[in-house]
């Protein structure tokens, strides 16, 4: 079968012609011109590197805290802009402290990195970790929130929750969540790895204690690109999980938190100081801005997933008001599930008809699944050449 052609916004990304990119939501895709902003960055930070680091760059990095801020409604000096949204759960999860009878509130969707965080966490402080079950498939955001309600108690004091599952593909009634969490004085922690660029945030209305999300995703930033958000009234017990000079230089303009975050020792800072020109830059590819671009990106995998759906003879696993620009679907399996090792049909998919796209099995919710994502560059016949391939890699 002939490989079909992308979207005409594939000129502005570098990606292999050879390969059906489907797969955004892993790692992202970051176009070619904000490639050379990273490198300008470099190239600054190198022919001066004394100069960059005590001069040069702290207003680029101020500046690129504005501009997220500004993208995701929120001050800038509640901002630390980070590796990666993994690194941000980290940094909150080892700066608070559990203890025995403390009880941690997380769903069975959760990323499994962000999860493994949780329960070190919780084993080091003697806490127990409840786990409430998201039924999937589901019809209702309703089904959620109630899963989420009958696990919580007294003891729970805090909470790890997804804008929209990673293995799954659901975008959870997050905003409700945490407005009910948050009123019954239990911190919340929006793992928003999927955020930034696929869904509109407005922290400051929000009410999240600390909200994280990578900006290489859906924002398309250079690798290593994140940020943390935590609530001014939180700030005082979070720190970096590389302390620093930060800690002990004097208060002024910066606060503790700032200072403790904004220098936390040599690292490159291309990918972070690239950000404004990111935020900018690939609102101008559509016509909408990022509002736009949500749009478009929603709408395909709204569309991809109908196809698919009607091709294989799959129900909905969820309603399409629970979707961002991913979206999952159950697939066939025998049974035997085994999360640790490369499914066989991704691996088949990949080498067989050039498509990158994740097929996953999970033990909870039990099943194998392939997830597909949408991205400006994407066109919809990419999805009709995996619908055909898929029929015959299953038999259909």
């Amino acid at each position: 079968m002939k490989k079909p052609e992308r979207s005409h916004y594939n000129r502005f990304w570098n990606l292999n012609k050879d390969i059906v990119f489907l797969n955004h939501g892993s790692f992202g895709a970051t176009p070619t011109f904000v490639l050379e902003e990273q490198r300008k960055w470099v190239r600054i930070m190198e022919k001066d590197p004394i100069h960059f680091f005590e001069h040069g760059a702290l207003e680029p990095h101020l500046q690129a805290k504005r501009a997220v801020g500004k993208m995701v409604g929120c001050d800038a000096s509640d901002l630390a802009l980070l590796e990666n949204a993994t690194t941000g759960v980290n940094t909150i999860l080892r700066s608070l402290t559990f203890k025995q009878g403390d009880e941690i509130l997380v769903p069975d969707h959760a990323y499994k990195a962000c999860r493994n965080a949780i329960d070190f966490v919780a084993k080091r402080g003697g806490a127990k970790v409840v786990t409430f079950s998201i039924p999937f498939p589901l019809q209702t955001e309703e089904q959620v929130l109630i899963a989420m309600r009958q696990a919580v108690t007294e003891r729970t004091v805090f909470a790890m929750i997804d804008s929209v599952t990673s293995p799954t593909a659901l975008r959870l009634p997050f905003e409700t969540m945490i407005k009910e969490l948050e009123g019954r004085g239990i911190e919340v922690l929006l793992d928003a790895a999927h955020g930034i660029g696929m869904i509109p945030l407005n922290l400051s209305e929000l009410g999240a204690s600390y909200v994280t999300s990578n900006c290489h995703k859906w924002l398309c930033a250079p690798k290593g690109a994140a940020f943390l958000y935590v609530r001014k009234d939180k700030q005082e017990n979070i720190h970096p999980l590389t302390i620093s000079h930060g800690h002990t230089v004097p208060e002024g303009v910066k606060s503790r938190f700032e200072l403790e975050f904004d220098w936390t020792g040599t690292r490159d800072l291309s990918a972070l100081l690239s950000l404004p020109l990111v935020i900018d830059g690939i609102a101008h590819l559509h016509e909408g801005g990022w509002n736009g671009i949500m749009k478009h990106n929603h709408d395909l995998v709204v569309e991809a997933r109908a196809m698919l759906l009607e091709g294989l003879g799959i129900d909905a696993p969820c309603p399409e008001s629970m979707l961002g620009s991913i979206a999952t679907l159950p697939l066939p399996h025998d049974g035997e599930i085994n999360i640790f090792a490369p499914d066989p049909l991704h691996t088949r998919l990949r080498e067989q008809y050039g498509i990158q796209i994740p097929v996953m099995q999970w033990d909870s919710p039990k099943g194998r699944f392939v997830r597909i994502s949408a991205q400006l560059y994407n066109s919809i016949e990419e999805y009709a050449y995996l619908l055909e391939c898929l029929k015959i890699e299953l038999g259909l």
